[in-house]
């Protein structure tokens, strides 16, 4: 996914009050009432919004398990397996 760059003129008001220009709200898929984080690095400051990935993650995860015909099962077969195999590492490691 390719993320536009762009530069925005903002005027800060009172209070430090400042718009976000529309093509950015929309580009960071703002809304009202959705909490945004500014990171300050030396004189440099970034916008970027704060909301839970959780939902696109498993979303995205969802999409990778269907395209490669990986059922949940599998995912804990093969956990339960590396799992096993890491036991036996440290026990090995261990002896």
């Amino acid at each position: 996914m390719m993320m536009e760059t762009g530069t925005y003129a903002v005027r800060l008001r009172e209070r430090g009050q400042m718009t976000i220009p529309q093509p950015l709200r929309t580009a960071l898929a703002a809304r009202d009432g959705d909490i945004l984080l500014l990171v300050q690095i030396g004189d440099i400051v970034m916008l970027t919004p704060k909301q839970p990935r959780v939902p696109q993650l498993s979303q995205q995860f969802v999409a990778m398990m269907q395209r490669e015909g990986v059922t949940l099962a599998d995912l804990l077969d093969g956990l339960r397996e590396e799992r096993e195999y890491i036991w036996r590492e440290r026990q090995h490691r261990d002896a």
